[in-house]
């Protein structure tokens, strides 16, 4: 395969493909995608590895439908499912393909696609102003209208500071709850605009509103619970080395990520860090990285969206602390 592949998918141009073949290693078994989307990674992961076999998920049927057009010609070598982080195991285990072999690799790619947000029904984009949805899974009834027209200021207010406003999380709050009913993404952005000081805005660049549509996002899909219990089911899964790899775009889903993959390297350890551990905690992963990894600067000028991209990867190892 070429180390500068660009895998294209309904106008969504995956993020660090060349960093996630590298990162695999894997010439045969079954490998993971659990956000499939339109199916750039995918695709990218069974051309390079021709022993595999690939099962793709996602919570978005309309990425599912695109993944397994994009996906066909490979045939019976790849399969797509309906399912949530959280029932990653459960789509494992119920598998359809013979002959699969091990979980080799799994990856968690984060956020929210290109091609989501391009379609301003969907809610997710602040640019082009739609209903305020922002579901990942049509089927659930929590959606962006009611987190920003129900819920109490206090609880707003501390959905933006988790989310890294800071000062500014009560500010927006107060200014949301004075707006009421808001009832688009256009009207929401709108009040993000006037709420912000516009030295904060010079400061940070970019528009102001993308902090809190991520935050109303992440709350309306639940998405840090559901990564963290996704995370761990992967590791459960996983197989001889197998590796597991995380892309997220936001320092909220990043610290996520680093948090969990540290503890698990640990086995849970609460041992002070420079001292020998006498808990008899025991990890099972092996972090492959000493931080995250960025996107190359000529992946950045192709596509702009690979400049937030941190990627993180770590390999399963055996209950002594070996690799398997």
């Amino acid at each position: 395969m070429s180390r500068n592949p660009e895998v294209r998918s309904a106008g969504h141009v995956p993020v660090m493909v060349v960093e996630v073949l590298d990162l695999l290693d894997a010439t045969s078994g079954l490998v993971v995608d659990a956000t499939v989307g339109a199916g750039g990674h995918a695709a990218a992961i069974l051309e390079r590895c021709p022993g595999c076999k690939l099962l793709g998920l996602d919570r978005d049927e309309d990425a599912l439908a695109i993944a397994a057009e994009v996906l066909a010609r490979f045939g019976t070598r790849a399969s797509v499912q309906k399912a949530s982080f959280e029932e990653l195991s459960d789509a494992v285990a119920s598998y359809g393909p013979t002959g699969a072999g091990p979980v080799v690799g799994i990856l968690f790619d984060l956020g929210v696609s290109s091609m989501q947000i391009d379609d301003p029904r969907r809610g997710f984009s602040y640019a082009r102003s739609g209903p305020l949805d922002m579901r990942m899974d049509q089927r659930q009834s929590l959606t962006a209208a009611e987190v920003v027209n129900s819920w109490p200021e206090a609880s707003l207010e501390d959905m933006f500071r988790k989310n890294g406003e800071g000062l500014l999380a009560r500010r927006l709050a107060a200014a949301i709850v004075a707006a009421r009913p808001v009832e688009s993404t256009g009207d929401l952005a709108g009040v993000v605009e006037r709420a912000v000081p516009g030295a904060v805005r010079r400061r940070r660049r970019g528009n102001p509103s993308k902090r809190v549509f991520q935050a109303v996002r992440r709350e309306v899909n639940g998405e840090e619970a559901a990564l963290v219990a996704g995370l761990a089911q992967a590791v459960a899964i996983l197989e001889r080395k197998g590796r597991l790899m995380a892309l997220s775009y936001h320092s909220g889903e990043d610290r996520a990520v680093k948090s969990f993959f540290e503890r698990t390297a640990r086995g849970g350890c609460l041992c002070p860090a420079k001292l020998p551990c006498v808990c008899g905690a025991v990890g099972t992963i092996r972090i492959l990285n000493r931080g995250a990894l960025k996107a190359r600067e000529d992946e950045v000028l192709r596509n702009p969206r690979a400049a937030s991209a941190r990627l993180r990867a770590a390999e399963r190892v055996d209950l002594d602390g070996a690799v398997q």
